[in-house]
Parts: structure tokens; sequence; C-alpha cells
């Protein structure tokens, strides 16, 4: 089988620069006619196509990173950018940031504007609807021609480097709060089971349970629509809970995968009369700004945000400093912490 050819792979194998091949296969005359012939007989035999993105590749590097999230007023992104930025700095790197607003077209265009010779990689976070969708094609295109990607928190089952916590066991974690303090009805307030983050958190979520002999129970596993207007979420979700309070009134606890779920939670529950934690435990993933702030503090997992970016930067960078005679990806995991306040007893 033969193996898989990318811009950088045909230059190095050719002697020649990443500009030369990128030229060479647009039949560019700047480059001599036998150059040419040889590089395009050597793409043709390893059935290589040159695309829109080719163009864009530089022998010599911008020193510049391509930074993609879905939300900018997102805590846990914002802190992300800030370990980014850290470790961007210390090697002499600048980010340019672009946002997807969880939309796939955005994600898409945002990427082909910066690929346009103004970056060397990319560091990303997947929209909610790229990752609905499926579809990565713009992520493959990118990859085949040379350029890498480091994926962080939400990804997708593709060939690049990736840095992500440990949803799961933090999930798990999570819960064991939960029920060690005496929870006996525990709500799950996750995402659709498309976005990577909040599936694997439902499975700690379950796997908690049946740790401790306890079966999960359908009504109490609540996964919301996503909806990109806050005003438009927060109105369904109180829509949502209020239903569900009324039909479990005997909810102790309750997981949330993020703080904007929870602190909903804990305001809705106030309002009907419920003492947080007394009545009712609450804990949730992202240990951001409204969870150290909220009345009552949110108990959270932290993602431990600052050093996953700085971990993202430090593997881009290596990625493009340093020649790999074999390709190779890396999944780092990271472990999460429960940080205990006063929204559980």
């Amino acid at each position: 089988m033969k193996p898989k050819m990318t811009l950088k792979r045909i230059a190095r194998e050719l002697d020649v620069s990443i500009s030369t091949v990128s030229k060479a296969l647009h039949d560019d005359k700047a480059i001599s006619k036998d150059t040419r012939d040889k590089i395009q007989a050597f793409a043709k035999f390893y059935n290589y196509r040159p695309n829109n993105i080719a163009l864009s590749l530089k022998n010599k590097q911008t020193k510049t990173i391509g930074l993609i999230i879905p939300e900018i007023v997102h805590y846990f992104f914002a802190k992300v950018m800030a370990g980014v930025e850290e470790v961007a700095s210390e090697k002499g790197y600048n980010v340019i940031i672009g946002v997807s607003n969880e939309s796939f077209d955005k994600e898409v265009i945002n990427m082909e504007m910066l690929v346009n010779g103004s970056i060397d990689g990319f560091i990303m976070s997947l929209s909610k609807e790229t990752l609905l969708k499926q579809d990565y094609h713009h992520l493959k295109e990118i990859i085949s021609q040379g350029m890498p990607i480091v994926m962080f928190d939400r990804v997708a089952d593709i060939s690049c480097d990736k840095v992500v916590i440990d949803d799961t066991a933090g999930s798990k974690r999570a819960v064991q709060k939960l029920i060690d303090t005496g929870c006996k009805k525990i709500l799950l307030l996750t995402t659709q089971d498309y976005i990577n983050i909040g599936r694997l958190r439902t499975q700690g979520y379950i796997e908690a349970l049946q740790a401790n002999g306890m079966n999960p129970i359908t009504d109490l596993i609540y996964k919301i629509e996503h909806l990109t207007d806050a005003d438009q979420l927060r109105t369904s979700l109180d829509k949502e809970l209020n239903t569900i309070f009324d039909q479990q009134p005997d909810i102790d606890g309750i997981f949330a995968v993020n703080e904007i779920y929870a602190i909903t939670a804990m305001n809705m529950a106030r309002e009907r009369g419920l003492n947080i934690p007394k009545d009712l435990s609450v804990v949730s993933f992202s240990d951001g700004v409204l969870s150290q702030n909220s009345r009552p503090s949110l108990t959270t997992v932290s993602q431990h945000s600052v050093e996953m970016g700085r971990t993202a930067a430090q593997m881009l960078i290596r990625k493009l400093e340093i020649e790999e005679e074999e390709e190779s990806f890396e999944t780092k995991v990271m472990k999460t912490v429960l940080i205990e306040r006063d929204s559980t007893k």
C-alpha cells in the first residue's frame, strides 16, 4: 500500500522546499520544467492532488498560530487562550484568534481565512455544529497538506494531536461526592450525545451510580438541546427545569456538565423555596468565575484550562520546530480536581 503523501513529505522525499512543490504542482513557470516534471510525476504516482490550501503553505514559518474557539465570552475558553498566549509569547509566536460561534460554516471560513499564508498551524476546539454534522473535511484537508492541528476539549476522531481531560473520571468523582453526602436521587443536566464531552460526562454519571448500587433513571437524565441564543437557552432551560421539579419533587442532588446549567438550576431551586445544600446539593464542571461568585458558591470539577492551553501550544510548537521522521500523534489526558464549595454538604 502506498503511503499517504503530503506537501511536506513530497518536499522531503525530493529534497526541495514546500514552496517549490506547491508551485510545481500548479505548473508555475518559475520552476524549471525538469523539476516540475519530476514533482508532478512523483505526486501522480502517489495519487496526490493539490488543492487551494496547498497554495497557501510556505517553506518559511510566519511564527503565528491560529486559535479557533467556539465562544469568546466563555470563561473556560478565555483561560485556554491565556495559556496559549503565554507559551506562544515565550517561544516568539503570535496568536490570531477566530471564533466559530458554534457554527460549522464559521469554523470553516475562519480556517480558510487564516490558512491563507497567515499561520503555521492551528489550535482549536470544535463547534457544536461541526460535531453534530460529523463533517471534518476541512480539518483533514489542512492536515493532509502538512499543516499541524492540535485539538483541545471538543475533539474529533481524526489523526492529529489532542489535549483533553478525563471527562468520565471527573464526572464519577463529582457524582460520588453527591452520593457520599447522602444524595439518593440525582438529576443529570447534560448535552446531546454528539458532543463528546457531554457523552463522556454522562457515562461517568452512569458509572458512578452503578458503582454504588443505584440504577440510572432515564427521567433523571436531561439532555439539553443546543441553542445558540443565550436568552432562548435560559428560557428553555427554566421551562424544562420547572417541569422536572414538578415531576420529581424529591430530587436531592444535581450534577451539571457546565456551570451555566448548574447555576440556572440553583436559581430555579431557590425560587421554589429549596435550600442549597440542605435540600439540594449541586456539582458541575467548569470552575469558572460564575462558580466562584455564585451564591452559594458552586462545587465544581476544575478542568485546568490555562494548563490545557499551555500544553496545546507546546505540542503545536514542538510539531512546527522538530522535523519528525515518522509522523505520529499524541493525545494528552489531563486529570481533574474536585473543588468543594458551598453548594454541597
